[in-house]
């Protein structure tokens, strides 16, 4: 029989005595719940669920000696969770400084919100650590999370601020492709942070993305660098292990609705999904370059769990993207993993000046259905092309108009030539279709690079939705990024109305035009153009010269290999206008238009053939419906918003 002053020792020592440092797949499965705000499974987690998470989660454990975890892996594979379940742990178990790096301080908070408050909310012994926002000195916050022991702080790649504030332990950097290449001028936001745990002897650095092109995806680069492990699965009947891959997912295309199955690497009989549960299970990382100090771990949507996205689900996106070039790119970095490879050779502009059609200038031909217009602004001139589109993404250049004189200002006084008059004209100016018909622009880019504030008090006295100003940003991953609002100044002055400023990725813009540019005509007369096929009357040299002006070339930055677009010849308005326009036509959503959609364009324009005298103006394009107009006889323009 004990004393009294024996057990209460033992509760002394057991009250001490820190608890186990579990793996954080294993406290994981023990205590974490998925909220319904943030799983379409709510309920336990069960690491069973996504076997190939468990290796990457051992790694993250405060027992594994590693320091550096890089993830690469394709949409619907739980590859965020690794990092929530990794916070939770720390929180919990081994608490100290930690950052969470999201692209945006906007995603930031709400990563926040809708990841981590359901995480803190939903398990009991989090929520016992973490004060309640609401509560008075909690140190509760949307982008800080105080616990005892430490804190957890919550950031955006583009905040310098944010990723330099005070030194932390455990890094954990998701979706790394989307940050900027440069944060307010201070470097790269990766290295930044990095820098952040170098005091730390038992740091842990986790690093998770979807790839993007090869030539920037910081995820790729770090993969390269690392063990590089793949996942490797048994084939159900011959039991040979292998890594799922596309190249022997087989379906009918004709028949999508049968389904999807995989040839085995050894046996090569066709593997069910139905089988997909048990191979996981079963499956197990190999390592392809040992001895690497970054553990790396790369895995495709192939392996999403039954229910989340299937192979059947894979080759329904794979047929949708095969003839469409930026279709493919997201295909294959959003489920294959891999990063995109550009094709960097300028298209020979001899083949294009060859491949020149007689159609007339200032005429639409007849496929054009929609009007978009780019400009490009330089110090003593404004360079304007005017395209049409059709379906597929086929182009006309419609006409090429230099404008000349002085850019500095708008010039208010009539009887002085002023380029910027002379661009209202060209928005408000409207085109004959070969069927008869006329169109007005529906769409028109311009260029802020140069002579900024000028073209900022352009667009906003016209006041126009069919402008908008354009910033070209070789970093976005997307075409065409989300508008910022931008002060229009006059003689130093804030002016009332401040004006939208679109940022233009025309990075992967430029690898899509010279795709399409350098495709191959049909073989036989009537069969249909390829996506993207770009049709131009009969325009001089210097005009196919200033369209291929630019190359994708290599050079080293920082060790590690990087492609840049550089001038090969001096002037290259022509490209950019054209990557503006491709802009304005994706503002439009003419990517997203289906067959019916064309058809009803090509209808509506139908009914728009020179209307009898006295006939309602009432499709002409919305600037010019507020302007007296001269005395002539009635017309029906169409112009065409997004």
């Amino acid at each position: 029989m004990t004393c009294p002053a024996e057990e209460a020792v033992r509760a002394l020592i057991a009250g001490l005595t820190p608890d186990p440092l579990l793996p954080v797949s294993e406290w994981a499965d023990r205590f974490r719940v998925l909220s319904s705000r943030a799983s379409s499974e709510p309920g336990p987690w069960r690491t069973s669920r996504t076997p190939y998470l468990e290796a990457v989660m051992k790694s993250l454990s405060r027992s594994d000696p590693v320091q550096e975890v890089c993830v690469v892996a394709g949409a619907q594979l739980g590859k965020t969770e690794c990092g929530i379940n990794w916070i939770g742990a720390t929180i919990d178990t081994s608490p100290g400084p930690m950052l969470c790096v999201q692209p945006t301080v906007e995603l930031a908070k709400r990563f926040s919100r809708q990841r981590v408050s359901p995480l803190i909310e939903e398990t009991e012994r989090l929520k016992a650590k973490v004060r309640p926002a609401r509560e008075r000195d909690s140190g509760n916050t949307v982008l800080s999370k105080e616990y005892p022991g430490g804190i957890l702080m919550i950031t955006g790649a583009n905040s310098a601020a944010g990723l330099r504030s005070m030194p932390i332990r455990d890094l954990f950097m998701d979706e790394v492709d989307a940050y900027p290449g440069d944060v307010d001028g201070e470097g790269d936001p990766v290295d930044l942070a990095t820098a952040r745990t170098r005091t730390f002897a038992r740091k842990k650095i986790l690093l998770t993305s979807t790839p993007t092109l090869a030539s920037r995806s910081r995820i790729w680069s770090i993969w390269e660098q690392s063990d590089q492990r793949v996942f490797q699965v048994g084939c159900p009947d011959c039991g040979h292990r292998q890594v799922i891959e596309w190249s022997r997912i087989r379906y009918d295309p004709k028949d999508l609705g049968a389904g999807a199955q995989l040839a085995c690497e050894g046996c090569g009989v066709l593997i069910e999904e139905r089988h997909k549960p048990r191979m996981l299970a079963g499956g197990q990382w190999v390592v392809l370059n040992p001895g690497a100090r970054i553990h790396g771990y790369h895995i495709s949507s192939l392996y999403s769990p039954l229910g989340w996205f299937g192979w059947a689900d894979a080759a329904e996106l794979h047929e949708r993207a095969k003839d469409d070039e930026q279709r493919m790119r997201v295909f294959t970095n959003t489920v294959l993993a891999l990063p995109w490879q550009e094709h960097g050779e300028a298209p020979d502009w001899e083949v294009l000046y060859r491949r020149r059609e007689p159609y007339q200038r200032g005429v639409v031909p007849a496929g054009g259905l929609v009007l978009t217009a780019a400009a490009d602004v330089q110090r003593d001139r404004i360079e304007l092309e005017v395209v049409a589109w059709g379906p597929g993404m086929e182009s006309w250049s419609v006409d090429y108009i230099v404008l000349q004189g002085d850019t500095s200002t708008i010039q208010t006084n009539p009887l002085k030539p002023c380029p910027w008059r002379n661009l209202t004209a060209e928005l408000n100016r409207v085109y004959k279709h070969e069927g008869g018909a006329e169109l007005g622009i529906s769409r028109m880019a311009v260029d802020s690079g140069d002579q900024t504030q000028t073209v900022y008090a352009w667009v906003r006295k016209q006041a126009d939705p069919r402008v908008m100003a354009v910033k070209g940003r070789g970093s976005l991953t997307t075409p065409v990024g989300i508008p910022t609002k931008q002060e229009v100044t006059h003689q130093g002055r804030k002016a009332k109305h401040s004006i939208k400023l679109w940022p233009v990725g025309v990075d992967g813009l430029k690898t899509e035009l010279y795709g399409w540019l350098r495709q191959d005509p049909p073989l036989h007369a009537g069969d249909p153009m390829p996506r993207g096929w770009c049709h131009f009357p009969e325009y001089g040299q210097e005009h196919f010269q200033g369209l291929t002006a630019e190359e994708l070339r290599q050079s080293l930055h920082r060790g590690f290999p990087v492609y840049r677009w550089e001038k090969i010849r001096p002037r290259n308005e022509q490209l950019d206008c054209r990557i503006y326009n491709r802009a304005a036509a994706i503002t439009l959503g003419l990517d997203r238009w289906g067959d019916e959609e064309w058809q009803r364009r090509r209808v509506a324009l139908a009914q728009t053939t020179p209307a009898p005298a006295g006939a309602a103006d009432d499709a002409a394009p919305p600037s010019s419906r507020s302007r007296p107009r001269p005395r002539r006889r009635p017309r029906r323009v169409v112009s065409i918003g997004g």
